[in-house]
């Protein structure tokens, strides 16, 4: 008895929310599988090194900050989560809100929204909310993450260009009018290392794609402006020296205030989280023929998030570039993500002088390849030809997160995809038949009409007369829902009230082909006997003619 409990009610919870790694190491890892996900490890941590750090600039903060976060959550993202290959860290998709969290509540109101967000994640994945993620439309999640490579480009404009702003608006139209407004300060020097890194990442990408391009272009242009001793701001100059060690841990200060302070930034990271950790999570699995565990990668993204910020860390997702380079780079599983990180501290511990010579142009070089690469180009202008309704989410989202808002755009494009979807769907619905399948067509006595489609609001509203008119002449009439997968309150009403209608004027009424859950649907809604009939299921309209006839008399 305790053996058949643990089957029904244990063993399916633990395993969806069994990490990967459990699963993977059960399975049998040895030595080769060690030195596979090394080198895995070590590739990605050898991209992340520079990301983490331009990330973290870009969006407001220091780049310790960027590497506490990929060091603490990049390690329990992979220890703890669902997927395989999942590499988790600073993701370029947050600059946008990260630095508008920075402007408004300072950097320990970050923290805080960061710690808060990990509970509302540990929260879906626990009330299985991850398999609902899938249901945004494709045509917001390209139009925001073109929103966001055109504000992380934009964001890049002042250092790439060398300018010097007392202050840089956060919205769009002001930044590019102040940056506008400082051209007169351009550094030359600066635009020529940003230049020079975005040439060496696409060269080596394109002939050397093996070649770690970001990591060999930010230390080429490190080498080259320190040797030629260039006017242009570095991570040193600006930021001063890095720490060689990861900060105590301290939980951010909790009071009332800063909670109702950090709490709506906290619910923008905790969806844009979701959506970037699956997506990226569904990236890995078409890569790889795997199945990831969205819930329990979900729970993990949260773990990652209130350690990150435990740690003086933020926002942490799972990044769709580092996973597919992970993938790329022979990862047997999540081992190599939990290395990636512990190779990152390593370099922290031994490299974080050096990185004081970093140009802050070059990193800004690397989020310009970033932000390229994020704008879904041939996805976006197929949208747009794809159809009307289609190409007015992807706008309306794309413009809502440049101009206005990220979440804005966000639930704007869901609840437009959502109109769209309707509209679409009761355009499929449709009634077929009538006197030109009567026994006797001259006397209109007995129709048929067959129902296609699911009939829910959307389709009641559209078809609502049409279902009116079907009781005006005959005397008995059948209605085929041999072909209606799917029928909702408001689309049963509407045959509710056609019953009413056909009882005042002393017409019989009579259902076939209805399936369990349509005709309970219609019993719910007051379908019952007498006011309707229900035929058993018939092969044919001559037969529920036979069975109408013989009903009515």
């Amino acid at each position: 008895m305790i053996r058949k409990l643990r089957e029904i009610f244990i063993e399916p919870y633990a395993e969806t929310y069994l990490p990967k790694v459990v699963t993977v190491l059960r399975e049998g890892y040895g030595r080769a599988e060690l030195r596979a996900d090394a080198l895995a490890g070590l590739t990605v941590a050898i991209v992340a090194l520079p990301l983490s750090m331009a990330i973290a600039i870009a969006s407001g903060v220091g780049p310790e900050r960027g590497l506490y976060t990929a060091i603490v959550g990049g390690f329990l993202v992979s220890a703890l989560g669902g997927s395989r290959h999942q590499i988790g860290g600073p993701a370029g998709a947050f600059i946008v809100l990260v630095s508008a969290c920075v402007l408004q509540i300072g950097l320990a109101g970050l923290i805080l929204a960061t710690f808060l967000s990990g509970f509302l994640l540990i929260a879906m994945g626990t009330l299985k909310l991850g398999s609902y993620i899938r249901f945004i439309p494709y045509p917001v999640t390209v139009g925001f993450t073109a929103g966001i490579a055109v504000i992380i480009l934009a964001s890049q404009l002042r250092d790439i260009f060398g300018l010097s702003l007392a202050a840089e608006p956060a919205e769009f139209i002001g930044r590019l009018e102040a940056l506008w407004a400082a051209r007169a300060t351009v550094t030359p020097a600066a635009v020529a290392v940003a230049a020079g890194t975005v040439a060496v990442i696409l060269g080596l990408k394109r002939f050397l794609p093996r070649w770690p391009g970001m990591l060999v272009a930010v230390v080429l242009a490190a080498l080259v402006a320190a040797l030629a001793g260039l006017p242009v701001e570095t991570i040193g100059s600006t930021f001063g020296a890095l720490p060689r060690v990861l900060p105590a841990p301290a939980l951010p200060g909790l009071s009332l205030d800063a909670v109702m302070a950090a709490l709506p930034f906290a619910v923008s990271f905790t969806l844009l989280g979701a959506i970037e950790s699956l997506l990226s999570a569904v990236v890995a699995d078409g890569m790889t023929g795997r199945q990831h565990r969205s819930n329990a990668e979900l729970i993990a993204q949260g773990w990652a998030n209130i350690g990150s910020a435990v740690f003086g860390g933020f926002c942490v997702t799972g990044t769709i570039a580092r996973t597919a380079t992970n993938v790329r780079a022979g990862s047997h599983g999540p081992v190599s993500g939990m290395l990636h990180a512990l190779f990152l501290l390593a370099f922290m511990l031994v490299a974080a002088p050096l990185a004081g010579f970093i140009p802050l142009a070059a990193l800004a070089g690397v989020l310009a390849v970033v932000a390229w690469n994020m704008f879904e180009k041939e996805e976006f202008w197929s949208l747009l030809r794809a159809s009307r309704g289609d190409a007015l989410v992807l706008v309306v989202t794309f413009l809502l997160v440049v101009f206005r808002d990220l979440t804005e755009g966000i639930v704007v494009g869901f609840a437009l995809g959502g109109l769209v979807f309707i509209s679409r769907m009761s355009g499929a619905a449709e009634v077929r038949g009538g006197a030109a399948e009567t026994e006797e067509p001259s006397s209109r006595e007995r129709v048929v009409y067959h129902l296609h489609g699911p009939f829910f609001f959307g389709a009641a509203a559209r078809l609502g007369t049409v279902l009116e008119r079907l009781a005006d002449h005959p005397r008995a009439f059948v209605l085929d829902f041999t072909h209606v997968p799917f029928i909702d309150s408001s689309g049963a009403r509407s045959f509710e009230l056609l019953a009413r209608k056909t009882a005042r004027q002393g017409s019989a009424f009579y259902i076939t082909g209805a399936n369990l859950e349509v005709r309970r649907v219609l019993v719910g809604q007051g379908l019952r006997e007498p006011k309707v009939h229900y035929l058993p299921d018939v092969q044919s309209v001559d037969e529920a003619l036979a069975q109408a006839k013989g009903s009515s008399g």
